[in-house]
């Protein structure tokens, strides 16, 4: 009996402590999950199958508290404003191991083919197509005014505007003032450069005092950014004149914005491609001499392409992006987009060289000598690219001949062999976090494209890619760098089909390509061939690439823009 009640009084009081412990440890978990959201071993779990890894019960475990400690960082960051303009600490360097910078110090050489005599043409209003060099002699010689050449693309850009969807704003005042300004200065006997007088557009993610910067989305529609972009200021100092910005794909991708979808003035029914649709398709139908465009991945070339443009993507580093949206702080480029080669050389040479807000952008000068013996310049081509065509392969390989005749020894080329587009998700990050509140407050209901293949999809799964994936990414880009230098030991330049592969791998890698026209399809569309540079040397790529159109003349015809005329405006 004693024993029954002493052995009772046992269990009672262990079934006390028991409780209480569990009263403890239930409020403790209680507040835990509640501090944590709720995030779970099951939470680890779905996490860890996402990234592909693989981890105990107990390692699991052992993670809760540190990944309540992280998401409770992320909640005190993401009170900090980060302006699309703040770029990240870590900057992206497309420099091989010994790569030498000091081969580009001294004096700069720039040798063009400015025209000994331009005839104006009976009907004024072909000027539209003239090359920026046959302009730039007509002003500097006062045989047309800047203004009368200015107030001739406004009146285009009125016209046939609206019908391709190219233009978002004119800038009209300021172009005409502008304008006026050049002539004034022409007359009194300074001539700034060979832009001076010029009217061109730029693609609208470029900042402008007084007017709106809206990067191609409804979002962004009445922004207006109480800055001047880099580039503008360096157009501005060169003598250029802003007629329009331009159209481009929303948030820079494709053909489609707000406005709706830019037009190709070749077909009408195609779109121009993008993301610099508007430059590339206003440059073409004669609404602007010339338009500045971006590239993080194809955005020149693709839209040149489509549109019978001449384009260069420089080297990552030659041209400050300030006051440029930002997408892909280690990817975006900034380059022109004109009728001719040597127009693309004369636009690059005014837009080059730090600012002092442009971390990345490097001081070096850029030499180009269109007039060099051809015979200096090393060629390869990427054979397996030129053999993988399928459509219009005649097309392509004339091209070869056409380099043949020149007295050009092709040299047969390889890529690396790691697949670029294993890590084109580095893209996909640095845009997701270049755009990191449109996600969070769900501002990506209000973008024009939606599904699958669309940014608000694209912002969203980026977000999760595990950081370490990222960090790797880029050390597999760093192989890339350093095999790309080997392949390229020996070669000046290299030709390629402006699609593929090769496409991507050197917009990861920085490396400068110049695309052309190289003929028709069956349909009448413009196609393109692609001249890509060693870092810093696009002057050979443009050299070879003015070769080629002088060879050609593909460059010399342009849109009939009748069919325009059909289109019943929106």
């Amino acid at each position: 009996m004693n024993f029954s009640a002493r052995h009772g009084t046992v269990n009672l009081t262990m079934v006390g402590l028991i409780l209480c412990i569990l009263l403890i440890v239930g409020g403790a978990l209680t507040l835990y999950y509640t501090k944590g959201k709720n995030i779970t071993l099951q939470d680890i779990s779905s996490a860890e199958k996402i990234a592909g890894l693989n981890f105990t019960q107990k390692e699991k475990k052992m993670m809760l508290g540190d990944l309540q400690n992280n998401l409770s960082d992320y909640k005190k960051m993401r009170e900090i404003s980060l302006d699309n303009s703040i770029s990240p600490a870590l900057i992206f360097n497309p420099l091989p191991a010994g790569f030498d910078l000091g081969k580009f110090k001294g004096e700069s050489l720039f040798i063009y083919d400015e025209p000994k005599e331009v005839q104006l043409p009976d009907n004024l209003e072909e000027l539209a197509f003239y090359s920026v060099t046959d302009l730039a002699w007509l002003i500097k010689n006062r045989r047309i005014s800047s203004e009368y050449l200015t107030r001739l693309y406004l009146d285009r850009l009125k016209k046939y505007g609206s019908k391709l969807r190219c233009v978002v704003t004119l800038t009209e005042d300021l172009a005409l003032e502008q304008a006026r300004r050049a002539d004034q200065e022409i007359a009194s006997g300074r001539y700034r450069s060979p832009l001076h007088g010029i009217p061109y557009g730029l693609k609208d993610l470029f900042a402008t005092k007084g007017y709106p910067t809206t990067w191609g989305s409804p979002i962004y529609k009445n922004q207006i950014i109480d800055e001047n972009a880099t580039v503008f200021e360096k157009l501005t100092e060169a003598g250029a004149v802003l007629v329009a910005k331009l159209s481009m794909g929303e948030l820079a991708w494709g053909d489609i914005w707000f406005g709706g979808l830019t037009r190709n003035p070749w077909d009408p029914t195609q779109g121009s491609s993008g993301s610099s649709a508007g430059s590339a398709s206003a440059t073409a139908a004669g609404l602007v001499a010339f338009a500045i465009g971006t590239e993080t991945w194809g955005s020149i070339v693709s839209p040149s392409t489509r549109c019978g443009t001449s384009g260069l993507r420089p080297t990552f580093g030659r041209v400050s992006r300030y006051g440029a949206m930002a997408l892909s702080w280690s990817m975006d480029k900034i380059g022109p987009i004109a009728r001719s080669v040597e127009d693309l050389a004369i636009i690059f040479k005014a837009i080059i060289g730090p600012d002092g807000k442009d971390r990345t952008v490097y001081d070096l000068p850029f030499s180009y000598n269109g007039r060099e013996d051809l015979k200096n310049i090393k060629v390869g081509y990427l054979k397996k690219a030129f053999d993988q065509v399928r459509h219009n392969k005649e097309k392509y390989l004339a091209v070869l001949e056409v380099l043949k005749s020149l007295g050009i020894e092709l040299i047969e080329l390889d890529l690396p062999e790691i697949d670029p587009n294993i890590i084109s998700f580095i893209l996909n990050v640095e845009a997701a976090a270049a755009f990191d509140e449109v996600t969070r407050k769900n501002l990506d209901e209000l973008m024009v494209r939606q599904g699958k293949n669309a940014w608000p999809n694209v912002f969203r799964q980026a977000r999760f890619i595990p950081a370490v994936e990222y960090i790797q990414a880029n050390r597999i880009r760093t192989l890339l760098i350093e095999q790309m230098a080997q392949k390229l030991k020996g070669i000046d330049v290299y030709v390629a089909p402006s699609a593929g592969t090769n496409l991507l791998l050197t917009n990861l890698t920085g490396h400068p390509t110049v695309v052309v026209p190289c003929g028709f399809d069956d349909k009448g569309h413009p196609l393109s061939i692609s001249f890509t540079g060693n870092l810093f040397e696009e002057g050979k790529a443009l050299r070879l690439a003015k070769a080629y159109q002088l060879a050609t003349g593909y460059h010399l015809q342009h849109p009939d823009l009748k069919k325009l005329e059909q289109i019943r405006e929106e």
